[in-house]
């Protein structure tokens, strides 16, 4: 019974992904160009407990990017996405983590909860408030159960805005589940689209996604030192900030 639970769920998001997937392929690769680079550290990766680290610049347009990358690579298809051909048994062993209040927004937002978001509460902002609350329990054992089974992207600052301090949540995942860790740094997402990612800024942007080696990680660090190394694989730290970085540039 439960063996037949998981293969539902698991055809629910392979349609979901294939439907998605052809609605946001021109977006990301006819009115936008999309480059990727380091698709190489994605070959051999274990089928659970991969965990992607990455900057963020909207709410869904960089997330539909990576499936569509994962897919792609999937069918040998590695540094641009031609003809979505991958679209017809994509890549389905993958969750993300999001913003339990973003997820509640629309029937769109609701559809991406079925297809594999991992809603979390925040504990520094809710209604477009700063708060302090505890941290839920709950929420890290959905990560840690999502982990066992599949990859898990996670985007440590909790937010669009760029160089917005991470959150050590990420750096406590890390260190209770020693996942392999893929940082991702993405370009150009806040220039073509709004905020949340479902309407055009500016077409013609060129949208780049870039792969990073795996972090070698000494897990008896501090969870402010890992958080350190993840903040500067993904270029947010106050270093890069301070460099003037092109990130820099863009969303609030």
């Amino acid at each position: 019974m439960i063996t037949e639970k998981l293969k539902d769920v698991k055809l629910v998001r392979k349609l979901f992904y294939a439907i998605v997937g052809l609605l946001t392929y021109p977006g990301l690769a006819i009115v936008n160009r999309i480059k990727v680079s380091g698709t190489e550290y994605l070959k051999g990766l274990p089928k659970r407990n991969v965990l992607f680290v990455s900057n963020h610049q909207t709410y869904f347009a960089d997330v539909m990017a990576f499936l569509h990358i994962f897919c792609a690579v999937k069918w040998r298809k590695h540094n641009r996405l031609g003809v979505p051909y991958y679209l017809l048994n994509p890549f389905a062993n993958v969750n993300f983590v999001a913003a339990e209040e973003t997820m509640k927004d629309n029937i769109l937002t609701r559809l991406f909860k079925l297809a594999g978001a991992i809603t979390i509460k925040r504990t520094w902002r809710a209604g477009g408030q700063d708060i302090k609350r505890e941290v839920d329990s709950a929420d890290y054992g959905k990560i840690y159960e999502a982990l066992k089974k599949r990859w898990v992207i996670t985007f440590p600052q909790g937010t669009t805005k760029p160089f917005a301090p991470g959150r050590k949540g990420t750096a406590h995942i890390i260190k209770e589940m020693r996942p392999i860790v893929i940082p991702v740094v993405i370009s150009g997402f806040w220039r073509a689209f709004n905020r949340k990612g479902l309407s055009f800024k500016k077409k013609g942007t060129l949208l780049t996604v870039s792969f990073k080696p795996p972090l070698e990680i000494d897990y008896n660090e501090s969870v402010e030192v890992i958080l350190e190394h993840i903040m500067n694989a993904i270029e947010q730290s106050k270093q890069f900030m301070l460099l003037g970085s092109h990130h820099a540039v863009g969303n609030a």
